[in-house]
């Protein structure tokens, strides 16, 4: 008896899986973009890529030549990476809400807010993680996701800090280190 009903919640279990499979749309599917880092001296350092999900973007990323330690990593406003304005061109932070900086503030977090990463003894920064508060499709007012693709373009930002996550305008995360111009992937 006890084999019998181990047979039948398997069999129960892999018909579940296989019905969620078939709802499930695959990732070819959704948006997806992609972005390439430079430094300030204007060298290829990384890259990232990003995907579209019904909760929010996934961002996955490795970045080299970094100094080992905690720094921070946001969204900022404008798709431009000039190293000769220390990426300056890249504006403030993604904030089209017009929320206040950081994840310890009550009137926060915005959009362009990611949690800090840390670079190994390597230098290198290997990042998988979600912002639930974005979109690379059409912004969505339901769930209230900003769209990260706009006219002007946006960019990655990684800053030679840690962010405390409260501090306005940026959480005192230090000077801009690396910027990647986020683009969409073509289909």
């Amino acid at each position: 008896m006890r084999s019998t009903t181990l047979l039948l919640l398997g069999a129960a279990t892999f018909v579940t899986f296989a019905a969620n499979a078939q709802t499930q749309a695959p990732t070819e599917d959704r948006p997806t973009a992609a972005a390439s880092f430079v430094d300030l001296d204007g060298k290829t350092v990384g890259s990232a890529t990003l995907m579209d999900t019904p909760n929010g973007v996934v961002i996955r990323a490795e970045i080299e030549g970094l100094k080992p330690g905690e720094l921070s990593m946001h969204f900022h406003q404008t798709g431009q990476c000039d190293p000769a304005t220390k990426f300056e061109s890249a504006g403030g932070h993604f904030n089209p809400a017009n929320a206040q900086h950081g994840f310890m503030n009550a009137d926060g977090p915005h959009g362009g807010d990611m949690p800090n990463q840390f670079v190994g003894d390597d230098g290198k920064l290997s990042v998988n993680l979600i912002n639930d508060m974005i979109t690379i499709g059409t912004a969505d007012a339901e769930s209230q996701r900003d769209s990260i693709i706009d006219d002007d373009g946006t960019a990655i930002v990684i800053h030679a800090g840690a962010d405390d996550y409260q501090s306005q305008p940026a959480g005192n995360s230090g000077d801009r280190i690396v910027c990647g111009v986020i683009q969409m992937a073509p289909k």
